[in-house]
């Protein structure tokens, strides 16, 4: 396993990076939100030669606007993931799973052949309000309450976050840092040509 923070507004621009492999980075929300942050603390992840990911915080409705505002506003290059987040909003509203797999879809279409494109929900959405069994191209999981990388699903998963103490802080199912960016195509817009990595 290998460690990683995920980050948005909330957090200082200079985050901890020592002992990590990765960072997820909140790049917009609905139509028009865009992380402050974002280009700092993408800049100061690459600094550590970590392997970055953005996330949008999915609305309902408007979903192909939604997925236009994400590839055009957040602060992502060539390999970076991208990352649709599912789960309730302040209001206590939640896209469908339809409107879930429709973002997806979009962003695929948009940047699908230069970015792997997942998905990021609570155990809860996973296992009551998902339909479908669809995560693209790899899920990330967030439950609390169990040990670093047993999240209680049975889908084969990529990422797990499972605590938010001292940040949130997840494990990646991979063995090496390598690995992931395997995974993931290249780093810091520089194609990798090794294999991806199958997860059993």
């Amino acid at each position: 396993m290998i460690k990683g923070y995920d980050v948005s507004a909330f957090q200082h621009a200079n985050f901890p990076t020592a002992g990590t492999s990765f960072a997820f980075i909140k790049g917009t929300e609905g139509r028009s939100y865009v992380n402050p942050k974002q280009k700092e603390q993408a800049a100061h992840a690459r600094a550590a030669a970590l392997v970055v990911g953005f996330y949008h915080f999915l609305h309902p409705g408007h979903i192909k606007e939604q997925a236009a505002h994400f590839v055009e506003s957040s602060a992502s290059t060539e390999y970076d993931l991208l990352v649709a987040d599912w789960e309730t909003n302040p209001d206590g509203t939640a896209a469908t799973c339809t409107e879930k797999d429709s973002f997806i879809a979009e962003v695929k279409r948009l940047r699908g052949s230069k970015h792997k494109v997942g998905l990021y929900c609570n155990w809860d959405f996973w296992r009551h309000r998902d339909t479908t069994g669809n995560a693209g191209d790899f899920l990330w999981i967030a439950q609390y309450g169990v040990a670093a990388g047993k999240p209680d699903i049975h889908t084969e998963w990529m990422f797990h976050q499972h605590t938010d103490k001292p940040l949130d802080t997840n494990v990646g199912n991979f063995t090496s840092k390598a690995e992931l960016i395997a995974f993931a195509g290249g780093i810091h817009g520089k194609k990798n040509e090794a294999t991806p990595v199958r997860h059993s």
